[in-house]
């Protein structure tokens, strides 16, 4: 786990006045690296962070008990901790490379016989033991995934899955339940980076949803993204980060009858913005016609939104437009 917080930004009124409730994984504890990170991004938000027990009926009944009681206002499960999560319905949840074969992945990784606990837990025990009977429990409590996986509730899940995962690979799985599946760049473990760039987002997108909270809307033309050699102009990666902390950012890209144009700006936005465009890719051939507050093109293009338009003397570089738009101050 990345131990720098060079990534780490506060985010003071998201979740402001709310609860969090954080679901570890696998020989984890409510003391983790990523329970301090959630803490610190969101300074006004209360975090619960229970112990879960070993075994998985005991642990299943307590976060039914907690989350009962506790009424949190957005459920985030890790590993295991995502399996266990999307068994709490009726709450926002986002689960992260959620471990839905766990009694599988516990046999292929080693991870049986006497096991040490990552992080300090609040008994005081640091170790635990996995045997036969108990991997059979796991595999049980499993087969209570999806049970509830209901209309109602798969607008209410968003599923994460690192790109790098080595160890837990249940997308597809989860897909056959939830529509909300997003890949983000990162490993199994989250760190700052992968944190910041991938959870964050959804984790506004949820707050907004809560707070029926609507941002001015910032349209941006692919084309003035890329550099010729179709890599990240400098800066649009910052601009793209710093912006969507205000804004909410829609992606766009010329339509075409050909599948290939398609795919080709859809992986590329998938390298380079990752979640931030996932679900907020627009194609169309009329830019005029796009509502909104402001459209970058490279083209002063006359419509709904106010241009800005990219490469003339007041926004040669992205470097421009961040400074522009924080003068702005989310206006």
């Amino acid at each position: 786990m990345e131990q720098t917080n060079q990534y780490i930004k506060q985010f003071p009124e998201l979740f402001k006045g709310k609860k969090i409730m954080y679901v570890h994984g696998f020989g984890s504890s409510g003391q983790s690296g990523t329970v301090t990170r959630i803490r610190e991004v969101f300074p006004n938000a209360t975090v619960i962070a229970p112990d879960i027990p070993i075994h998985p009926e005991e642990a299943i009944t307590m976060l039914r008990q907690l989350a009962d009681s506790e009424q949190p206002d957005l459920i985030i499960g890790t590993s295991m901790g995502g399996m266990y999560a999307e068994q709490l319905n009726g709450f926002d949840r986002i689960l992260i490379n959620p471990a839905f074969q766990i009694a599988d992945t516990m046999q292929e990784h080693g991870m049986t016989g006497k096991q040490q606990f990552q992080n300090p837990r609040l008994d005081g025990i640091q170790e635990f033991y996995v045997d036969k009977p108990l991997v059979k429990e796991y595999r049980t409590i499993t087969e209570s995934n999806f049970a509830h996986a209901t209309p109602g509730e798969q607008q209410r899940v968003y599923g994460l899955f690192g790109d790098k995962d080595d160890l837990v690979h249940t997308r597809e799985l989860y897909s056959n339940h939830y529509p909300q599946a997003i890949s983000f760049h990162g490993e199994h473990r989250m760190n700052d980076h992968s944190f910041m760039h991938s959870v964050v987002p959804v984790i506004r997108w949820i707050d907004d949803r809560q707070e029926k909270r609507e941002r001015p809307i910032i349209y941006i033309d692919v084309n003035t993204l890329m550099d010729q050699w179709n890599k990240p102009r400098s800066s649009s990666q910052k601009a793209v980060r710093t912006l969507l902390e205000t804004y909410q950012l829609f992606f766009v890209a010329p339509a075409s009858n050909e599948p290939l144009p398609y795919s080709n700006i859809l992986s590329w936005l998938d390298e380079y913005i990752n979640v931030p465009a996932w679900n907020h890719t627009v194609f169309t051939n009329q830019k005029h016609l796009l509502y909104g507050d402001y459209l970058i093109d490279a083209e002063k293009t006359e419509g709904m939104a106010t241009p800005i338009e990219f490469g003339s003397d007041n926004f040669k570089t992205w470097d421009d437009i961040i400074e522009y738009f924080s003068r702005l101050g989310g206006q």
